[in-house]
């Protein structure tokens, strides 16, 4: 018998000891768990504004954790390792406790640890991890933070909101056929930031690819958007380079993501350009 996941919009229905299109969400005993929980590719202590974070504690630093696996499809990924990694090859097990004892650890480092951002791959498929490492580092008086697709049902992020202090959430384009090429769709990540922004710190990245996603018009459309719901949102506009099933694109001009962001100025009070 199949049962069916409800962490995110695919709803993927899955046989005994099937995995999810995540690669991380499993069916167990007639149970959906969490097959990457603890797992950890990568662990690093980073500047807030390597997350991208601007407005969210600059200067000061902050424990960077990831695992594996991914709801979305994006052929231009710059994580493809760990994103489309299926197994728990090559990761350490590291519990909840032990990752908030870390962080607390280095809180006390000159570099000053604010808490653990939860990143490199999609945090969100490791649903259960995060929770139980938010409410953890809570207690602990550190911040969590993630970065992170948006591809959510509301249910469990609504359930999550109240332990996370702040978001970097990816609005990879801004049409509903950009989504369909990427495996996902637009409204539920309008959704996510939408009810995020009313309960966290949240700043917003577009990655521009060549061709799909630069146009004047789309960033207008976006930014006004953004605005919408609050002018102070920062947004990261960032430039695109080869990477995984797109190493034959050319890598965004320079004066693209310029003029992007001079466009996004018109709507936004903070605009930032990235890998530039």
């Amino acid at each position: 018998m199949n049962t069916d996941c409800s962490l995110c919009p695919h709803h993927c229905s899955l046989e005994e000891g099937q995995a999810g299109l995540c690669r991380a969400r499993a069916n167990k005993g007639g149970k959906i768990i969490c097959t990457n929980y603890g797992r950890i590719t990568s662990l690093a202590l980073d500047p807030v504004e390597k997350k991208p974070l601007r407005r969210f504690y600059p200067g000061r630093w902050i424990l960077s954790v990831g695992s594996y696996g991914c709801n979305l499809r994006c052929p231009f990924c710059q994580n493809c390792e760990i994103s489309m990694k299926g197994d728990d090859s090559g990761t350490a097990f590291i519990s909840p406790e032990e990752l908030v004892a870390q962080a607390v650890k280095l809180a006390g480092e000159p570099r000053g640890n604010i808490g653990v951002a939860f990143t490199y791959n999609e945090p969100l498929i490791s649903f259960e991890y995060v929770c139980d490492c938010a409410e953890l580092l809570q207690k602990a008086g550190l911040k969590t933070v993630l970065v992170t697709n948006g591809y959510i049902c509301e249910e469990p992020l609504q359930k999550l909101l109240p332990f996370v202090d702040a978001m970097n959430i990816d609005l990879k384009g801004f049409t509903p056929q950009y989504y369909e090429w990427l495996g996902g769709d637009l409204e539920t990540v309008k959704h996510t930031i939408e009810l995020s922004a009313k309960k966290c710190h949240v700043e917003v990245t577009t990655l521009v690819v060549p061709g799909k996603n630069d146009s004047v018009d789309e960033m207008e459309d976006e930014s006004s958007w953004l605005a919408s719901l609050s002018p102070e949102i920062p947004l990261h506009i960032s430039r695109f380079f080869p990477r995984f099933h797109m190493e034959d694109t050319s890598p965004t001009p320079v004066e693209t993501v310029y003029g992007l962001c001079r466009t996004a100025q018109k709507y936004l009070k903070y605009v930032y350009a990235g890998n530039c």
